[in-house]
């Protein structure tokens, strides 16, 4: 019987640096970079990210085969369950695989989740590797209460929707002394930033955390009120179309 190969879940990093010279050095651990060299089969969320990554990896350590030779196959939003099986077919035959997101960690608010909890159905080893996720690390600089904290991805696009579920969140978190995590469409961080001010509570702690590990990191941590007053005197954060998490924990 074949000896079923192990998906190994490989961290990317969270955006560009104006130096990519040691972009890894700093942000993903040399054992894992010298793991992702010995794989020849992968599935990221998008292929062109991917062969970037394996080319800075290459860089700092040699790949095992040539960039040409490693197959990339593609697991996105648009991927039908029904496909996950051939995804995984390698790795029954006896094939490590590695799993790569576009940024930060696999199957973290990520579509890589589906095909992870397949694996384990399926007898597969999966290994998470170490590396940077935007969440833990907006937790971590937020001082917030990182006991307890929950991340509801994206709230609704529907304004009276939306300002529902903030003030669901707001009198779970208060009850419960319970973090909310959220992320937004980097081109809607303002909008959603301006729901937030006019739907919590003015004591109401928030963070606002973006561009995580990159040159142009900003993590600050104000209630409510001093956010608005903040804005009215300096205007909005340095955070159009840049990855940015959003925390909120109510007094």
């Amino acid at each position: 019987m074949t000896q079923k190969g192990t998906l190994f879940l490989l961290p990317n990093t969270l955006g560009n640096h104006s130096d990519t010279s040691d972009i890894l050095q700093h942000i993903i651990p040399e054992q894992v970079q010298q793991r992702t060299t010995g794989l020849r089969y992968l599935i990221a969320e998008n292929a062109k990210t991917a062969r970037a990554h394996l080319k800075l990896v290459a860089n700092r350590h040699p790949l095992q085969t040539t960039l040409q030779e490693i197959r990339i196959s593609e697991l996105n939003i648009n991927t039908p369950a029904n496909a996950l099986d051939a995804l995984l077919e390698p790795l029954l035959n006896g094939e490590d695989a590695g799993l790569i997101s576009e940024a930060g960690v696999p199957a973290v608010a990520d579509p890589g989740a589906a095909l992870v909890r397949l694996a384990h159905q399926r007898g597969i080893t999966v290994r998470p590797l170490v590396g940077p996720s935007s969440l833990l690390l907006a937790v971590m600089g937020s001082g917030l209460n990182g006991q307890s904290f929950a991340f509801h991805g994206y709230l609704p696009t529907d304004a009276a929707q939306r300002a529902k579920r903030i003030k669901e969140l707001e009198e779970r978190s208060r009850k419960e002394k319970q973090t909310q995590l959220f992320i937004e469409t980097p081109y809607r961080n303002a909008a959603f930033l301006e729901a937030l001010l006019q739907h919590c509570n003015p004591s109401t702690s928030v963070c606002i955390a973006t561009d995580l590990t990159l040159d142009t990191e900003s993590l600050q941590t104000r209630t409510a009120a001093e956010w608005k007053k903040h804005i009215a005197s300096a205007g909005q954060p340095d955070f159009h179309k840049k990855p940015t998490v959003f925390l909120f924990l109510a007094a």
